[in-house]
């Protein structure tokens, strides 16, 4: 089993380094907004005013079907007004959407619907309610997972792709009444263990063939998702695509473009390019906006089938139109390259003066101890004598990486214990002690810092080993496990285990306090562009970090102290 945090963003990204929509770890499932966004605070007279204008913006996006938007959209706003059922309601109809039209762009997925038999697709499901049945954090209410399937299955028969692929020619009335009766059956239904679900659901995708014409495995596998997708926000069904872009992102290589996209208005704008990858040779910039795929226009595909367009096997080529800050467009040729992604970023000396050294940690994958540790021996050869190490934004990974980076800060004790419903995923995790870091240390979060990030930050602050910067972290405290089944080369990643701070203190929900605390509001507006649609947006200016200045400032007022122990220099050479 292998650890991974997924987090899910109020604005997607397009993590195109591989070319593919993630919803998480990098994500996604997970962190909860876009990296560099600060969390934000609705700045309006009425809270009931608030709540109407939110309602209404996400009806015009589900009317729209734009449900990457609208998920987006719900999960900000439900992180605002977490008690607010009417927009709990909505998310969780815009996630069933999104999750039905991502599955039905996803080409190993749609190959699992046409070519398995009824027979293997309940084995799918039988090993996937079993995993939920052993690893799962908490013991599993059968009943509610086939509810909750059968929601999701429902909305699927609203989804135009499913539709077309699965039943193009069954009548709308047919279509209801089938829902009708096959939602009265699992409302009355009580499976008490996952054979009696694992029937039930055997017995729905009978109904509904004899009823609709609906294959078998189309109800099987999305009454498996659903049921999978519900368990809670970072638990989900993987398809085969999906969990080889897992494990690639945890190995930190892909085979793609390299470069990081987020969908927005039917373009894919470029959020950032990695150096030395073909988009950097082709000459893509950040800021630009791709708005055509081999000749073929954005204007009307979602972000993840965009994203299906610009994958492709290593050496292959794609043609990609490009519109720059000017309005000027060009065509680029670019070739698909296997690219390796650096978990750390932007090392350099940010107050010469004082020595005050800065990293930036994007993520928490297999190369990140040693990225890190190439990262503080580069500051040193430098002059650092104090260190800013900026998680914000970023959404988590490996959990024994966040550990390992965490280590080389603190000398001993604990740096985060895990509990699970099974004992055996218990585990206290210890500073090892040898070849510490010294050296004062600044730690900066914000809203989007979460899962690994939050252990990272929560083992500095419990240990009073460094000084935490900027806003409340995220608060997602559970760890995932990425199971591999045993067929069609899917997946599953599951909740095993909750985290908690050295001091005991449960992250989730929570997240982790700063010491300095550095506000950023933000207010809904307009657009002025005649739409009508209104954004939130922030106050801050891009060109003015005010979190960093804040670190900057905490690093001047350290005392000096020697960068390194003497135990880490002799072996430094």
């Amino acid at each position: 089993m292998m650890f991974s945090q997924l987090m899910r963003f109020p604005r997607i990204r397009l993590a195109l380094v591989l070319a593919v929509l993630t919803c998480g770890w990098l994500s996604g499932s997970s962190a909860p907004f876009a990296r560099g966004q600060a969390p934000v605070r609705l700045d309006v007279k009425s809270d009931e005013h608030e709540l109407v204008q939110l309602l209404a913006i996400g009806e015009q996006l589900e009317r729209d079907r734009r449900w990457n938007d609208a998920l987006a959209h719900y999960e900000q706003a439900v992180r605002h007004h977490p008690a607010h059922r009417a927009l709990q309601d909505r998310l969780l109809l815009a996630k069933a959407h999104f999750d039905c039209s991502r599955r039905y762009a996803d080409r190993s997925f749609l190959t699992s619907v046409e070519k398995l038999s009824e027979s293997e697709s309940l084995e799918i499901c039988s090993e996937v309610l079993g995993k939920i049945n052993t690893h799962y954090v908490q013991t599993a209410n059968w009943q509610d997972l086939v509810r909750h399937g059968t929601f999701h299955w429902e909305v699927a028969l609203t989804e135009p792709v499913f539709l077309r692929r699965n039943i193009p020619q069954a009548s709308a009335d047919r279509v209801n009444a089938c829902r009708r009766e096959i939602r009265q059956l699992t409302d009355t239904r009580n499976p008490s263990s996952r054979t009696e679900a694992r029937d039930l659901i055997a017995h729905v995708a009978q109904l509904a063939r004899q009823r609709i014409g609906l294959p078998t495995s189309a109800t099987i596998l999305e009454f498996t998702c659903g049921a999978m997708n519900s368990l809670d926000d970072y638990s989900n069904f993987l398809t085969a695509d999906q969990l080889d872009e897992v494990f690639s992102q945890i190995e930190g290589n892909f085979v793609g473009l390299g470069i990081e996209l987020k969908g927005e208005n039917g373009e894919l704008q470029i959020v950032s390019v990695i150096g030395g990858s073909p988009a950097e040779k082709g000459g893509l910039r950040r800021g630009e906006r791709i708005v055509a795929v081999d000749g073929r226009s954005l204007k009307n595909v979602p972000g993840d089938a965009a994203a299906d367009l610009l994958k492709g096997a290593a050496g292959s080529t794609v043609m990609v139109e490009v519109v720059n800050a000017s309005s000027q467009t060009r065509t680029v040729r670019l070739h698909r390259e296997r690219v390796d992604v650096p978990s750390v970023e932007d090392v350099k000396i940010v107050d010469r003066e004082h020595g005050t050294g800065y990293l930036r940690l994007t993520s928490f994958q297999k190369t990140t101890s040693r990225d890190v540790d190439a990262a503080l021996w580069k500051l040193h050869r430098e002059g650092m004598r104090s260190v800013i190490v900026d998680v914000r934004g970023n959404p988590g990974g490996l959990l024994p990486a966040a550990v390992e980076v965490a280590d080389k800060f603190i000398g001993t004790g604990t740096i985060v214990m895990t509990r699970g419903r099974s004992p055996n995923e218990d585990f206290d995790y210890k500073a090892q002690g040898a070849g510490t870091w010294r050296v004062p240390l600044i730690v900066l979060i914000d809203g989007d810092s979460a899962s690994a990030s939050e252990i990272f930050a929560g083992a500095i602050r419990d240990h009073k080993r460094g000084t935490i910067v900027g806003r409340r972290s995220y608060g997602k405290g559970s760890v995932q496990g990425i199971f591999p089944l045993s067929t069609t080369g899917a997946g599953v990643r599951l909740t095993t285990a909750k985290f908690f701070s050295p001091s005991g203190q449960e992250i989730n929900k929570r997240g982790v306090s700063p010491d300095v605390s550095v506000q950023v509001t933000a207010r809904l507006t307009t657009d002025r562009s005649g739409n009508g649609e209104s954004t939130l947006t922030t106050s801050n200016s891009p060109r003015e970090d005010r979190d960093l200045l804040a670190a900057i400032q905490v690093a001047r007022q350290q005392p000096a102290t020697v960068a390194v122990p003497n135990d880490i220099q002799a072996v430094a050479k």
